[in-house]
């Protein structure tokens, strides 16, 4: 039986693997990003490949009011949201403490938690009314360990880390599923955003080892997705095998 599944940052990385992923697998996806028209190609290709049904929603979840707005006029056949998968997040600029751009915390602030709570709490209702349902908060290995010039960064994957946990606690009683999923170094656009579009630099991010693809996020995140009722895997922290943690690599 197909379920809905509910991504934000469905537009490229690790978003877009999530919704190929269940998608080929069968389920109905909500998709939403900032840029229509790659939520207008990714809703075709779905749709063309898989036979699934796809509604795609233009959101920036840095706007509560909005966020709020666009998700109570979900259609009544939407609504029953089975999966929420929190995806859209990221990171700008590498500076010290003391010369960090402002702006970019604000930003990071903004997508990485304050748009994480706005999102997960118009979805709840259809849940709870429910009685069941699985949320996905995709934090970082940047919440596990705190690295130079990570700073707000860090400090915003550390606060998804410690919202995941409040979720699963408070939502326990409402039978909801909460799973935290920390990856490590992801080949996608990550880097080329955090470096402010320096292929250069961004390139630099994943030499001399292999990093994780989007997809291998993906997978672990569908197999989550797919326990018996009665399993929850709570935290789970993902790295490649040249990848120990946060801070050491193994780069030929």
């Amino acid at each position: 039986m197909s379920r809905i599944v509910f991504i934000t940052g469905a537009t490229s990385g690790i978003g877009k693997a999530c919704a190929e992923k269940f998608a080929s697998n069968g389920d109905d996806i909500i998709i939403t990003g900032r840029r229509k028209d790659r939520l207008i190609e990714l809703k075709k290709s779905l749709q063309k490949e898989f036979k699934v049904k796809v509604f795609e929603i233009v959101l920036d979840v840095q706007n509560r009011l909005k966020v709020f707005s666009a998700l109570e006029k979900l259609p009544e056949e939407w609504q029953a949201v089975d999966i929420l998968i929190n995806n859209a997040g990221l990171a700008l600029g590498r500076d010290f403490f003391d010369e960090a751009n402002l702006d970019d915390w604000d930003t990071m602030l903004q997508t990485n938690v304050n748009g994480l709570l706005y999102v997960t709490r118009s979805i709840l209702p259809h849940m709870v009314t429910r009685n069941k349902g699985h949320i996905i908060n995709l934090g970082s290995v940047a919440g596990k360990e705190i690295y130079e010039k990570g700073n707000i960064y860090c400090v915003s994957k550390t606060a998804v880390d410690a919202i995941s946990k409040t979720m699963r606690i408070d939502l326990l009683k409402h039978n909801i599923k909460v799973t935290a999923v920390h990856p490590g170094a992801v080949e996608t656009e990550f880097a080329l955003v955090r470096f402010k579009g320096d292929k250069s630099m961004a390139a630099k991010t994943y030499e001399g080892y292999m990093p994780l693809h989007a997809s291998d996020i993906a997978d672990v995140i569908y197999y989550c997705c797919s326990l018996p009722g009665n399993v929850c895997i709570n935290d789970l922290v993902i790295t490649a095998t040249a990848q120990a943690n946060a801070i050491y690599f193994n780069k030929k």
